[in-house]
């Protein structure tokens, strides 16, 4: 193993201000990057914003401002942000720094002299709001974006382009040869059956508008600017300072570089490509996560509904709110967002489960020993408690390298059970009355070293909260402790434990205002006797609040355990595949589904059935006769809307 470590978020762009999907990412990789301090890698983390672009410059001139004014102000909240959240990075990036447009120049170059770009005229359906071009095919509702359904543009122009289709093959190759380049597997199959698609060279300038990075001096051609996605992209080895001194280019090939599932392609597909022109390696992991709703709903400014991070971290606290966002969702997986779901997490997991086991550690030696405690007697009396915890947390580390964030809390929980429930089992009090007394005391100094071991691996999630934890227990947060605790699973010293105040104080009620929402007002039916309020009518607005959509069955397995459910993977014509968990085994077999279409409620709220996420419902007709799926007449292209 490397002793190196380079961990990425994407740079966000500054088309708005930070919302709860940008604070995940960020924590993640901050996590992750505390993580490999702890444990003694030099660590080199980088965020940053991405600034350059069409929708920027239509955006800012909207506002009446420079798009460098405009850059700048937004450039400014997103720092602040990961500022006031204390997120570790070492470098924050902008794309409009003069030493990343000179590396991004040196760049295009290198690519240029290699053969990998030429110059030709493009035309094609461009959407500014996903800075992206779209065939014919791919388009949606009569011109629409297939990822926003905003309307695209008709753009023909000249245009530099690089030669993508060149690289199918390597990628391939990759993706074959590295079993975890793609986090998670699921989204690697989709990368992977869209480059197996068949990949056309790729347009990287424009000369439709002015704001981004103009071609290098040497190739005499000013009138173009480069894409933005090529210029952002390239912020990775920029920041190391890749054109120019190189200076921390001894950090790549990066590590962990995490991503949003909606920039996956990019993140999968062009900028490997890139890489290989340049004759660089290619990073270990790209790791992309889901999206976040609330409360069930998706987001949006109209709704009113956007979780802001910072209202969330003031009022529930910051750490807490770290908590939540990775033990909530398994990574990959869309997540939803609920001050209840928040609440439970404080209340049960921080407050009962770590916060009071703490608080029972402190008492007993205080009552049993003056607050010394000693592990002399641990393996004497609970070498078997011992052992377990060993065995759950022997494993939770390459959890934690393979992102499932999820998976290594829950772990760590499992050890926090078992000290909870050893004091339960053995009840110290009863062997300070009978005279055990090295009982009781090894008991308390068993579920220290769990407690230690746990707040040290739990620190990469909850850096402040642990400190205090660990002073409390005698012992201070360092690599020298990790190698003493969790490599060597040496016990504690003999400490004498330090009171603190309650952790985790219990939440009542919900600390944050909900999102007022219109509501829907009851429909009045007049009759010839009278006036009668029915509210199960819903008007016709109400009814297209419904998204119906088709959507194609590629894959269909029993789900293990159940004997009506099916898991589905569905084709919505999105960038990845829904799964929906479906009742429908009784009636249907998964070989007679897979490549048939169906009818899919689109926009129901996530579910977790069998503990599988279920991204929507099909619409079914039953009755005595039995079941049968509502399909469409003749066979529609995935993601047609119903209605």
């Amino acid at each position: 193993m490397s002793n190196k470590a380079y961990i990425t978020t994407p740079i966000y762009y500054v088309n708005d201000v930070p919302h709860i999907g940008h604070a995940y990412t960020t924590i993640i990789a901050d996590t992750m990057a505390r993580y490999y301090r702890l444990i003694g890698r030099e660590t080199f983390f980088l965020t940053g914003t991405d600034e350059h672009g069409q929708k920027i410059e239509e955006a800012a001139k909207s506002r009446g401002k420079t798009p460098q004014g405009y850059a700048d102000e937004i450039s400014g909240k997103f720092k602040a942000l990961w500022d006031e959240f204390d997120i570790s990075y070492d470098k924050f990036i902008r794309t409009t720094d003069a030493y990343h447009k000179e590396g991004v120049q040196y760049a295009f170059s290198v690519m240029f002299d290699k053969g990998d770009i030429y110059k030709g005229e493009y035309e094609g359906h461009y959407c500014v709001s996903c800075e992206t071009f779209f065939t014919d095919t791919q388009l949606v509702d009569e011109g629409g974006c297939p990822d926003c359904g905003k309307p695209t543009r008709l753009v023909k122009e000249e245009s530099y382009f690089f030669k993508l289709s060149k690289y199918q093959e390597p990628l391939l190759k990759w993706y074959n040869d590295d079993e975890k380049c793609v986090l998670p597997k699921g989204k690697k199959n989709e990368v992977i059956s869209f480059v197996k698609q068949g990949l056309r060279d790729l347009s990287i300038t424009r000369t439709s508008f002015d704001w981004g990075v103009k071609l290098p001096a040497s190739m005499n051609d000013n009138k173009h600017v480069m894409y933005v996605w090529l210029d952002a992209l390239l912020n990775y080895i920029t920041a190391l300072g890749y054109g120019k001194e190189n200076e921390n280019m001894h950090f790549w090939p990066a590590t962990i570089q995490l991503v949003g599932k909606d920039i996956l392609r990019f993140h999968a597909i062009y900028w490997p490509a890139f890489l290989m022109s340049l004759g660089l390696p290619l990073p270990q992991h790209v790791g992309a996560h889901g999206w976040w709703t609330r409360n069930g709903e998706k987001m949006s400014k109209s709704k009113g509904n956007v979780v802001n991070p910072k209202e969330v971290a003031d009022a529930y606290g910051l750490e807490n709110f770290r908590y939540f966002l990775l033990r909530e969702v398994p990574f990959g997986q869309d997540g939803d967002f609920s001050q209840k779901a928040l609440m439970d997490r404080i209340n049960s997991d921080l407050g009962n489960e770590l916060g009071n086991l703490l608080n029972r550690i402190i008492g007993m030696s205080g009552k049993y020993s003056n607050g010394v405690v000693d592990s002399k007697d641990v393996l004497k009396f609970y070498a078997t408690e011992l052992s377990n915890v060993n065995d759950i947390l022997k494993n939770v580390e390459t959890t934690l390298l393979e992102l499932q964030t999820n998976r290594y809390l829950e772990d760590l929980w499992k050890a926090l059970t078992i000290a909870n429930q050893s004091i339960t089992l053995h009840e110290p009090w009863v062997k300070m009355k009978e005279g055990k007394e090295e009982e009781a005391f090894a008991l308390v100094a068993l579920v220290s070293n769990i407690l230690a071991r746990v707040t040290l691996l739990l620190h990469p999630v909850m850096p402040k909260t642990t400190a205090k934890i660990a002073h409390a227990l005698g012992f201070e947060i360092t690599t020298a402790s990790y190698e003493k605790l969790i490599v060597a699973r040496t016990l504690l010293d003999t400490f004498t434990i330090e009171k603190v105040p309650p952790l985790f104080p219990r939440i009542e009620e919900e600390l944050m205002a909900q999102p007022s929402l219109p509501s829907p007002e009851p429909v009045v039916i007049k009759t010839s006797k009278k006036e009668s309020k029915i509210e199960s009518i819903i008007t016709i607005d109400q009814f297209f609040e419904t998204s119906l959509k088709v959507g194609t069955i590629k894959e269909a397995e029993v789900v293990e355990g159940s004997d009506r459910l099916l898991k589905l993977q569905i084709d919505l014509g999105e960038e990845h595949t829904r799964q929906i968990i479906a009742g429908i085994r009784e009636f249907y077999t998964p070989k007679e589904l897979v490549n048939t279409q169906v009818c899919v409620v689109a926009n129901l709220k996530p579910a977790t059935i069998k503990g599988l996420l279920s991204q929507g419902m099909l619409l079914a007709a039953k009755d005595k006769e039995g079941m049968s799926l509502i399909r469409p007449e003749h066979p529609r292209k995935s993601g047609a809307s119903i209605g």
